[in-house]
């Protein structure tokens, strides 16, 4: 992948780095060369972002050629709002009140390089500002008013660096790219270059180590060079073709901004933000499907001002789930009028609204695997000793998960297969793990998992190998379309 610096004037950046080529933003806009140029990593340096200007255009004519630019437009316009500025950063709020502790002035300027600042103890905060707003280089304005609060954060024209700091600015970039250049072990071969993001520490990951090897053996085999990569490489995933998240997602957390960051950049994204948003939700779920007419057990949207009518609605026991729950995490079974309002209470605190189920027993859970809109797997998971759910995160360490067994779709019930279609397509075309109960002849979703999991030995058991190469092949597929649309939009535009 080609490396461009674009800036207004070549005399803007007097910095020779290897790999690294520097033109004019006039010439990378016009020059057929670099509108017919198939892959490329565009950093962009103009003096201006400015709408319609050409440091604008620099970044969105990158994004229409396939080119990865950096900033992309997207980071571009959240720059300039500082709503989104406030809710982007909200999540660093306690490195940003560490970081400024000690200062006795109510502003604050950092400048931010390539992700680095000149001096040390604000290094953790300039690495996380550059996380989450890409650009090379960074101004970013604090204000204190009973905390510290980011105002404002923009980018710095590169010929306003100011000349004690150049030094430094020479220094981080040359570390930037150097940090950023393909590794060695990249064979030319490769088609293309996925990133699968994983946590080394999560408990109970969504795949097992025995699964990621077989993603990257699949994966190998259909032409991608592949990396696993942790929450620590954000910065580095314009490097890649896709993302393919194998840890446990939420909105409010690094998985979302990595599938949103992704698709921003042009990545093929499983999971892509969009069913991030809808799956990890109950509330979401809930109201999808009773609108879609999807069997569901007995549901009730619990507030504040309907909670005294969750017996009469739903009668004892019941189930209650926090709207972010996953893996039986956040969901409780109430057999008493104590314990609903005891729990009621502590949930009700949490969120404005939860969800109140009727408690459905089965011996087993379906789980129906779909991509594509197309089945993949049918396991039944079995529930954990003497517990209700699948998941006794209480119990002994043998005894947490129940037994499963992967089933061939000729012995699934039509009517359990069809009601799990119909639910994931309510969502989209990506990865889903749909949890179905079976009762008396109807099949009732529990739930949408937008991040199922897929462990050697449990849901490879019938595809074996198939199962990992079905799922790259579908990403090589979103690729090679995304890039052939971007393609003939050029053609078309030229």
């Amino acid at each position: 992948m080609r490396k461009l610096v674009v800036v207004n004037n070549p005399k803007d950046w007097d910095i020779d780095i290897e790999e690294v080529e520097v033109i004019d933003a006039q010439r990378y806009l016009t020059d057929p060369t670099y509108i017919e140029m198939k892959s490329a990593r565009v950093f962009n340096l103009c003096r201006s972002y400015k709408y319609q200007s050409s440091g604008y255009y620099v970044s969105l004519l990158a994004e229409a050629r396939g080119h990865r630019a950096i900033p992309n437009v997207t980071t571009i316009q959240d720059m300039k709002s500082q709503t989104i500025v406030r809710a982007i950063t909200d999540e660093i709020n306690e490195t940003i009140q560490k970081s400024l502790a000690k200062l006795k002035s109510k502003n604050f300027t950092l400048s931010i390089y390539f992700g680095q600042n000149v001096a040390k103890q604000y290094e953790k905060l300039s690495k996380q500002l550059h996380d989450l707003f890409q650009a090379p280089l960074l101004r970013a304005q604090f204000v204190y008013n009973k905390e510290w609060v980011l105002e404002s954060i923009s980018p710095i024209p590169v010929n306003e660096v100011p000349e004690h700091h150049e030094k430094y600015m020479m220094k981080y970039a040359k570390a930037y790219f150097a940090r950023n250049r393909f590794s060695s072990a990249r064979v030319s071969k490769k088609v293309y270059d996925l990133a699968i993001l994983v946590n080394p520490g999560e408990k109970d990951p969504p795949s097992n180590d025995k699964a990621l090897q077989n993603f990257i053996d699949a994966a190998g085999a259909l032409g991608f060079y592949t990396e696993l990569i942790t929450k620590e490489d954000y910065r580095r995933l314009s490097e890649f073709d896709a993302l393919f998240i194998r840890e446990t997602t939420s909105v409010n957390h690094h998985t979302y901004r990595f599938a949103r960051r992704a698709h921003a950049d042009g990545l093929v994204v499983i999971d892509d933000p969009v069913s991030i948003l809808r799956c990890t939700n109950k509330v979401y779920l809930a109201e999808l499907l009773t609108k879609a007419k999807v069997n569901i057990p007995k549901t009730m949207i619990i507030h504040r001002d309907n909670c005294v009518k969750v017996v009469e609605e739903l009668g004892l026991p019941c189930v209650l789930k926090k709207p972010d729950s996953s893996f039986s995490q956040g969901v409780v079974k109430v057999k008493t009028e104590e314990e609903l309002q005891e729990q009621l209470k502590e949930m009700l605190y949490e969120s404005d609204l939860i969800i109140g189920q009727e408690f459905k027993p089965t011996d087993f859970d379906w789980r129906i695997g779909i991509m594509d809109k197309q089945p993949l797997y049918a396991c039944k998971y079995f529930m954990a000793k003497d517990h209700w759910q699948i998941y006794n995160w209480e119990g002994k360490k043998k005894d947490v998960a129940g037994d499963f067994e992967t089933v061939p779709f000729a012995e699934v019930p039509f009517f359990v297969l069809h009601t799990a279609m119909k639910a994931a397509n309510l969502i989209g075309d990506g990865l889903y793990g749909v949890d179905l109960k079976e009762i008396d002849g109807k099949a009732y979703i529990i739930e949408v998992n937008d991040n199922p999991n897929i462990d050697a030995g449990v849901e490879d058991q019938i595809l074996k190998k198939d199962l990992y190469l079905t799922i790259l092949k579908s990403i090589k597929r979103r690729i090679e379309l995304q890039k052939n649309i971007v393609n003939n939009n050029n053609h078309e535009s030229s």
